[in-house]
């Protein structure tokens, strides 16, 4: 048995706050959908991998990282904007009907999706390094760790207080805010509720896209990586509470943390421990920590 140590237990903790920096910011795109359009997007996982075949595919034009960054969020979002208008002849169904209409148009959605980068890229996966100004090891003192590691910590942390900071400040960012309150007073005050229900989902699938993009050299790029986040991600909205951002964000670092935690001892254990996690969590909290239960 390996001996566990302070440094292991360090490394770890990090390890799940990049992994929970992820989810974050997967699950507050996720949270705002469903906040406020009252769908569950289960395709957002496959805007998460465009966003890392998108900036692939900008490195290989003679971009660099940095370039890709932006073009990844306005690329995915674009695509966002086209298929956001396909989900509005369900907004006006009863929930039985619109929970189950928005399941299968978004089920097709993904795996068309997903065919359409197996078509364009391949089926085997593509290696994607991290940028040069980042690929080196910092020493913390009990252990070394990748500088790229923190920078998706930073970078989650910058972004999650960006999207904060527009929903709290703008005029924009209150329409939507009092939209996942109350949408039909929003609508009797008259304003365009259309045009809000667009820019919500496709700064959702957005930043989806730019987390894609923060994986991709810590994972790799291949056509399953979206399904394979899309399941946590929707464990962090129901932890954190659906709807909430502060949920999907406290939520994220949480089950990043449980996620990786356990590897230190046992790895098989990791891949069922965010489940019970969830399991206590629903039985202690059904509402989740930050939602309400009638939502």
């Amino acid at each position: 048995m390996v001996e566990v140590t302070l440094s292991h237990i360090l490394v770890q903790l990090l390890n799940g706050l990049v992994l929970g920096m992820l989810l974050a910011l997967i699950a507050m795109g996720l949270s705002l959908i469903f906040g406020l359009l009252d769908i569950a997007n289960f395709a957002h996982g496959v805007f998460y991998a465009l966003g890392a075949y998108v900036g692939y595919q900008v490195i290989v034009l003679g971009g660099n990282y940095w370039i890709a960054l932006p073009v990844v969020g306005i690329v995915v979002a674009a695509l966002g904007l086209v298929v956001e208008p396909l989900n509005r002849r369900f907004y006006g169904e009863d929930p039985a009907k619109r929970g189950l209409f928005t399941l299968i148009f978004a089920f097709a959605l993904s795996l068309a999706l997903e065919e359409s980068i197996r078509w364009t890229w391949g089926a085997l996966g593509k290696k994607f390094s991290p940028p040069a100004l980042l690929d080196f090891v910092i020493d913390l003192g009990f252990f070394i760790y990748p500088a790229y590691r923190l920078f998706v910590i930073l970078l989650g942390a910058i972004l999650t207080i960006a999207v904060w900071l527009f929903l709290k400040k703008t005029q924009v960012g209150l329409i939507i805010r009092a939209g996942l309150q109350n949408r039909e007073m929003v609508q009797v005050l008259g304003i365009d509720i259309s045009k809000v229900y667009t820019l919500t989902y496709i700064l959702g699938v957005g930043i989806a896209g730019v987390a894609g993009l923060a994986a991709a050299p810590l994972v790799g790029v291949y056509p399953a990586m979206g399904v394979e986040i899309q399941v946590p991600s929707f464990v962090v909205v129901v932890v954190g509470g659906m709807g909430s951002f502060l949920g999907s964000v406290v939520s994220g670092i949480i089950i990043g943390e449980v996620a990786t935690l356990p590897v230190i001892w046992e790895p098989r254990v990791s891949q069922v421990a965010i489940y019970v996690f969830m399991a206590i969590m629903l039985i202690a909290k059904p509402g989740g920590l930050f939602g309400e239960l009638e939502r």
